[in-house]
This record gives structure tokens, C-alpha cells and sequence, in this order.
């Protein structure tokens, strides 16, 4: 989803010189692929998006894939774009890094400063493993990387299983189905007061391009560690996120709070002043991001 988002990005200020490659055609998990991919490239600067991602069911069944999977992509990918001359990196991250408990809004500071949320711990971990080798790679060799630490994502090309995705396309696909079915009533995980904050895709895929556009002079005097927030500094209860997805797909039915199932962290706002005192902000409010990735969803 966030690839395809950037690719759109650059295809519309009217970048040509794109290196592309799908997962079938480039595991980034395989040394030897890695190794050969950035041999003959030899890309200038490389944007990574890739990553085994998904909701809290699926951070519960197979942390091992989440730890293993992340730690390969980011430690193959990093290594190699450095050995091989890119000259800047762009590795996206996760609010998930960010301590359990930690103040909110969350500041990019707060990295490292509490113990992380049980449910995703594995990814999250995996992560942050990938902020410190860019930040290392840095310190020892000069290599020019940025990390992009987004919020909740959603929009176009989401996932929509309901075993593996994230809760906002989980609901839009709940609902939709509620509708069809004209099914009285919707369960939604956990007791609906955690607070969640969602930026659609396509302004991810802005403020990627935004940092980009700047000298890495001008970003490391806003942003030592080389790391950005990007989010919309908004955020909703679950239970709101619901209601207004109800409303905009047209299912009448009910809402059926899980309370076995686990809330997650109690709320995650992130601080973007790093990126908003550049001159960035986000443009897509949550309520047309949502009409536009239901739209796209009911395309698909």
C-alpha cells in the first residue's frame, strides 16, 4: 500500500528513472537477490517500504515471522544501498516503536525511554532495529538515511483480511458486508475507548517526497537523529473511528464491543512538529480518506 502510494507520487511529478521490482520478481529476505539487485542498480536513492506488516491478531499469532521477515528486509536492504553508493535512504518505520505508556503526543525522543506494547513487540522491535542501523550506518560510514515513523495507514491497495489487517480497513470491510447482508449487529475488538490516529496513504507518500526535496544539511539541523513523525497530530476513540465508517458505507446495524479481545496501547498521537515546522502538513481529512478508500474498496 505505502509503495504503491509513492510510486503514484513520483509517477505524477513526473519522475521516469524508477527502479521497480515486485515481491515475486525481488525477495528482499534472500542475501544472494539483495546483493545482485543493488549490484546492478546501483540506485541513488532508495525508498523502503517494504515489510511484513499487519493488525494486532496477527502480531499475536506469528511474532516470529513479524521479527524475522522485518529484521532480514532492513538489515539486507540497508547494508547493500550503503556498499553500493545510494546516496540517500528512506527507511518507513512505525508509531508502534514508541513506548506502551509513554506522554503523549508522542516526540521522537521518547524512542527507547519504556517498555513497548506486548501485542506487536516482535515488529515493533524490528523496527527500531532498523532506525539504529541507518542511525549507525550514519555515525560510522556518513550514509545519508532518514527514517519516517507514520501513523495508522490506510487508503487504496489496503488489507482487508479480516485475520491479518489493521482495524480501519477490518471495519470498512465489516460493515460493508453488514450492509449486503443486512446483519443487525458488528463486533468490533476490544472496549472502543482506545485512541488511534490515521493518516491516509497518499499524504504519507507527500511527506516522503517533501523530505526528499531537502538537503540533508537543512533536515539534520531540524532532525539530528534522522528521525520524522508523520502523521496528522488528530486522533478518535475506536468507537468514533466505527460510527463514522458506519455512516459513510450506509450499514444500519448495531455495534458489539469485544472486551475479551485486546484494546492495544491506550492511545498513540504522534508529535509532527519536526515536519511541520519544514513547511508540511497533511491534506486528506479522515472522513474523505475513509469515502475514498471505500470507494476504491468497493472497485477492487
Amino acid at each position: 500500500m505505502a509503495g504503491s502510494a509513492i510510486l503514484r507520487k513520483l509517477q505524477a511529478e513526473g519522475c521516469e528513472d524508477l527502479i521497480l521490482r515486485t515481491h515475486g520478481e525481488l525477495d528482499l529476505t534472500d542475501q544472494k537477490q539483495v546483493e545482485r539487485f543493488f549490484e546492478k542498480e546501483r540506485p541513488d536513492c532508495v525508498i523502503m517500504a517494504a515489510a511484513k506488516v499487519g493488525g494486532i491478531l496477527a502480531n499475536y499469532r506469528w511474532p516470529a515471522d513479524f521479527i524475522r521477515e522485518n529484521l532480514l528486509i532492513e538489515v539486507l536492504s540497508i547494508d547493500a544501498a550503503w556498499r553500493h553508493g545510494a546516496k540517500k535512504f528512506l527507511f518507513l518505520g512505525s508509531s508502534c516503536i514508541y513506548p506502551q505508556m509513554a506522554p503523549q503526543p508522542l516526540k521522537e525522543e521518547y524512542l527507547l525511554t519504556g517498555s513497548l506494547e506486548p501485542t506487536n513487540e516482535a515488529y515493533a522491535v524490528a523496527k527500531i532495529s532498523g532506525i539504529k542501523m541507518c542511525q549507525a550506518y550514519q555515525s560510522q560510514h556518513g550514509f545519508n538515511a532518514l527514517c519516517l515513523m507514520p501513523t495508522n495507514l490506510y487508503g487504496p491497495g489496503d488489507n482487508f483480511d479480516l485475520e491479518s489487517s489493521h482495524v480501519l480497513p477490518a471495519l470498512i470491510r465489516k460493515f460493508h458486508e453488514a450492509k449486503q447482508q443486512q446483519t443487525p449487529v458488528v463486533g468490533v475488538w476490544g472496549t472502543g475507548t482506545p485512541r488511534r490516529e490515521f493518516l491516509h496513504v497518499d499524504d504519507l507518500a507527500d511527506a516522503c517526497l517533501f523530505l526528499l526535496q531537502h538537503s540533508m544539511e537543512d533536515l539534520r539541523k531540524v532532525s539530528p537523529d534522522g528521525v520524522f513523525n508523520v502523521g496528522t497530530g488528530k486522533d478518535l476513540e475506536i468507537r468514533e473511528l466505527a460510527l463514522l465508517i458506519r455512516q459513510i458505507v450506509g450499514a444500519h446495524c448495531e455495534l458489539r464491543f469485544d472486551t475479551s479481545k485486546p484494546d492495544g496501547t491506550p492511545r498513540k498521537l504522534l508529535d509532527i512538529s519536526r515536519l511541520r515546522c519544514l513547511g508540511w502538513q497533511p491534506k486528506i481529512s479522515l472522513e474523505e480518506g475513509i469515502r475514498r478508500t471505500y470507494q476504491w474498496y468497493c472497485r477492487a
